[in-house]
């Protein structure tokens, strides 16, 4: 009954559903009203699980916006997936927030190292900036990608229709570039033979420039998962399919219950490995040249590590 609850059968149905099982008559609010606190037993228990024994790669972070009836505004689904070492996708974190700041990211990403988060390699974002000072000031060390898609989606509008084509193919050509060098070339190349002609759209190529090409770094079969957050978005849209049907959940407590029994089902799904044994190797390569396990051994938080580095720079 969970799970008919979570794919998306009604409060009535459900009821029906299990008279015709049981061959009796059931009292659909207290019944229906059990097997969703079974819901909220869940969630806590995820919530709350240890998590240093978890390999992590590679971490993917946004947010979705759902309404709620009871304070007539939507509320911010704030989700945290992660792609371990054998491209294992996992859900990782589920709060809510009522807008994407830099400190309810921060309260999200302390929890997760009081529970033995291990340091990420990659970080992929879409460029908020609450979430971006988030992740730099609590893993400096990593490294953080801006998502390929949003930028392209960006562009569009600073360019005119009979040039996107070019345009395009332009952008395209940087992200396919074999090594980081080669893409920097191109992007260089491109921003000099359109600067003058369409200034707001190098502009936009240039934007957290580093970023956006952090994902050559990467071997190249994950680099298809950690150059966009097509992982949470996908997920997000799986998430709606369920609340879609409802008009507007009522408090925080039903949206958290039922995005929360949704999404642990998907990554039960999608939590498979999907790669060779080589790939491991590369990323355990690539995490000790950034020397995050010693970041890891350090018993000051790297928040404050990031600010005495900012401190002494400025005082040089």
């Amino acid at each position: 009954m969970v799970e008919r609850s979570v794919g998306g059968m009604a409060q009535r149905a459900s009821a029906y559903s299990l008279e015709s099982a049981l061959g009796q008559f059931v009292r659909s609010q207290s019944t229906v009203s059990e097997l969703r606190e079974a819901l909220s037993q869940e969630y806590e228990t995820w919530r709350t699980r240890d998590l240093s024994q978890e390999a992590v790669a590679s971490l993917c972070s946004d947010t979705g916006y759902e309404p709620v009836r009871r304070w007539g505004q939507k509320t911010g689904v704030v989700c945290g997936w992660v792609i371990g070492a054998e491209e294992r996708k996992v859900l990782l974190s589920l709060s809510t927030a009522n807008r994407e700041s830099y400190e309810s990211w921060v309260e999200v990403l302390r929890g997760l190292g009081k529970r033995g988060r291990q340091t990420p390699v990659t970080l992929t974002t879409e460029g908020a900036r609450g979430l971006t000072q988030a992740l730099e000031a609590m893993w400096p060390l990593s490294l953080r990608m801006r998502g390929w898609f949003h930028t392209r989606q960006n562009l569009p509008p600073k360019v005119p229709a009979l040039a996107w084509p070019e345009c395009t193919a332009l952008v395209v050509d940087r992200r396919a570039a074999p090594t980081r060098e080669q893409a920097e070339e191109r992007r260089d190349q491109s921003v000099a033979q359109s600067q003058r002609e369409f200034p707001a759209a190098c502009r936009c190529l240039l934007d957290d420039a580093a970023a956006s090409l952090n994902p050559r770094a990467v071997p190249q079969r994950p680099q298809h998962w950690v150059r966009t957050s097509n992982l949470v978005e996908r997920a997000l849209v799986e998430a709606r399919h369920r609340t879609k049907v409802i008009p507007q959940l009522f408090a925080e407590g039903s949206l958290v219950n039922l995005v929360s029994g949704v999404l642990l089902r998907v990554s039960e799904r999608w939590g498979k490995q999907g790669c060779s044994e080589f790939e491991p190797h590369q990323i355990r390569s690539l995490r000790g040249k950034l020397t995050l396990d010693e970041q890891e051994g350090s018993r000051v938080e790297p928040a404050m590590q990031a600010q005495s580095r900012r401190s002494a720079a400025s005082a040089a």
